[in-house]
């Protein structure tokens, strides 16, 4: 941290605006922040969604994912959806606006995502949550909590407008860094508690690629690192497993391949603001690098051109927090059931580690799927609080399955369902969790 940092002033306290009084106040625009709100809201209760950007999406589009992972597993032997609900919707208004892929499948069929335009998310989520009566603040980003005992009263969140506050009966943190929680004191863990975690990355996409000698040169995504090997000596390549994926449009490809490190050599850590910047800087460097690669050395991409890089870069890890339950890397691989089960999560283990990836799938190949308990989402203390999305109750390595888009919309779909069926002083532990699982099936989702 820079000098500046350790020393302190004194700011004075000021009485602050209430921008509103809410039913329940989402913390978060991204997978899980999204089928929150709009579960809530369509059950009947006034939710404000609050966004530190200008548009939905989360890492999906300020950090340039461009495809959902997790909503594909398999169930005895069959490649399928299992994640449902909110998220069919979101779908079926991003195919309509054109902006859709087909389902992609990767390591050797154990895998399927499905790729996107990320304008086609952007306003695809809009028209979602303007259909479902939510209201969204955009532009703010959350500062602080009161409290009143174990409850969250107001908290407090920073605009162009100025300081403001905000009250509610009830909460859900899909910051993805678990910042309100954090600042309620809920008890949490950040990376993998050893100084690290998992690396982030700085995602982009290539224009005017050339797709059919691409697709003959590359094929499934793991052969890129062959032409990597080849290469090692001229170029500087961050990490091995590489991900160069084509968009609906062939001539427009993603690109997973930068691995954003610290002075320390560790994982940049995205709660602490100097490595966050020096790292943006860093991951720009690694992207012209890459593409100086695939124009010199890969057929079809001689006259490619940078079209976009993400408006941040794409965090995987910081603060999961200690929940009633946490989820463990045995219940990834086990393919764990739990009697309070929310829904499937059916992504591996994908450790992004210092130089490359690690995949580790669960034991049943026919069945790779587990539960995801309702006990996660619930922190430890604070009455009106659920967390979800990649900052819930989760180990280092089973956060690296979890924290794909297909759970985070399970869990923030319960989540949104949960604050709908609960009383305005109520606590969450007091949920009735049979009505939950009733009303989740009822909506679609597959527990």
């Amino acid at each position: 941290m820079a000098a500046s940092l350790h020393s302190t002033v004194f700011e004075p306290g000021r009485t602050l605006a209430v921008f509103g009084e809410f039913d329940l106040v989402v913390i978060g625009g991204g997978p899980a922040g999204i089928a929150a709100s709009v579960a809530a809201s369509r059950r009947g209760k006034k939710v404000l969604l609050i966004e530190r950007y200008g548009f939905l999406g989360g890492m999906g589009t300020a950090g340039g994912v461009t495809n959902f992972a997790g909503l594909y597993g398999k169930r005895n032997g069959k490649m399928q959806p299992l994640v449902h609900g909110i998220v069919d919707e979101l779908l079926d208004r991003i195919d309509a606006l054109k902006g859709l892929n087909q389902p992609q499948d990767g390591m050797g069929g154990r895998i399927r995502v499905r790729s996107y335009d990320v304008s086609a998310y952007k306003c695809a989520a809009d028209q979602l949550l303007r259909h479902a009566g939510v209201q969204i603040l955009f532009h703010a980003v959350f500062s602080n909590v009161l409290m009143e005992g174990n409850r969250i009263h107001v908290i407090l969140i920073e605009t162009k407008s100025g300081r403001l506050a905000i009250r509610a009966s009830h909460f859900i943190d899909c910051s993805g860094d678990a910042d309100v929680a954090a600042a309620a004191g809920v008890p949490f863990a950040v990376g993998d508690g050893a100084g690290s975690g998992l690396f982030p990355t700085t995602m982009f996409r290539i224009g005017n690629v050339d797709a059919e000698k691409a697709l003959a040169a590359i094929g499934e995504f793991k052969a890129i690192d062959a032409w990597m090997e080849k290469a090692a000596s001229r170029y500087d390549f961050p990490r091995r497993g590489a991900i160069l994926r084509p968009q609906r449009n062939p001539r427009e490809w993603r690109a997973n391949v930068t691995q954003i490190r610290n002075a320390q050599g560790t994982a940049v850590n995205a709660l602490d603001a100097e490595q966050l910047s020096l790292g943006e800087v860093e991951g720009r460097r690694q992207v012209q690098n890459y593409m100086r690669f695939l124009k010199a050395e890969i057929p079809g991409f001689a006259e490619a051109e940078i079209i976009d890089i993400a408006p941040q870069i794409g965090i995987r890890e910081s603060r999961r927090i200690h929940g009633v339950y946490q989820l463990t890397q045995a219940d990834i691989i086990e393919g764990s059931k739990f009697e309070d089960s929310i829904g499937l999560n059916s992504w591996p283990m994908e450790l992004h580690l210092e130089g490359k990836i690690e995949w580790i799938f669960p034991k049943d190949e026919n069945n790779s799927f587990n539960q995801l308990p309702w006990r996660m989402l619930l922190p430890k203390g604070i009455h009106n609080l659920l967390v979800a999305g990649r900052c819930a109750s989760m180990t280092h390595e089973a956060q690296s399955a979890a924290r794909a888009s297909g759970s985070c919309f399970v869990m923030g779909q319960a989540a949104g369902t949960a604050a709908s069926l609960i009383h305005p002083n109520q606590a969450f532990d007091d949920l009735n969790l049979q009505s939950l699982q009733e009303a989740l099936i009822s909506d679609g989702a597959i527990l």
